[in-house]
């Protein structure tokens, strides 16, 4: 039952970002397609990664990620940037072009923290509150796990 809701609760958001990140960038000239959304997203999560963590989080050649973000950077929604630590690297940086499209989410966000304010009680909330931290946390331990095998 666990599983599920969350994944429920999961699977809603993402829908509803990508609903409204559709509605906004629709088929005009410069949209993204979904592995495009997909990759651009990503690159934000990573938070500035270079071309190589990107390929290799991936799992795809190097080549294939300069083809990908090749058409994010044409597009506008990324920009490289030369590391100053290794002038070979380069760092991925999402634009305000992408990051306008990616606070949709915000707005949906805002409006269901509002309804959990009115709908539960302050305990319940203090309640969720600790247990969204607690999951995390969770999250960040199985990460770290992740890296270091």
């Amino acid at each position: 039952m666990l599983e599920q809701l969350f994944n429920k609760l999961y699977l809603m958001f993402r829908a509803n970002f990508y609903r409204q990140f559709v509605h906004e960038i629709g088929t005009r000239e410069g949209s993204l397609s979904a592995t495009e959304s997909y990759c651009v997203e990503l690159i934000y999560l990573m938070a500035n990664p270079t071309v190589s963590d990107f390929a290799n989080y991936l799992d795809i050649s190097v080549p294939n990620a300069h083809y990908k973000i090749n058409s994010l950077v044409n597009k506008g929604y990324i920009v490289r940037q030369t590391s100053e630590v290794d002038r070979r690297e380069q760092h991925l940086i999402v634009t305000e072009k992408f990051l306008k499209y990616y606070g949709l989410n915000d707005k949906v966000i805002s409006q269901l923290m509002k309804s959990i304010r009115e709908n539960f009680t302050q305990d319940e909330v203090n309640i969720y509150i600790d247990m969204l931290d607690r999951v995390i946390t969770l999250m960040e331990q199985i990460k770290l796990k992740e890296e270091t095998i």
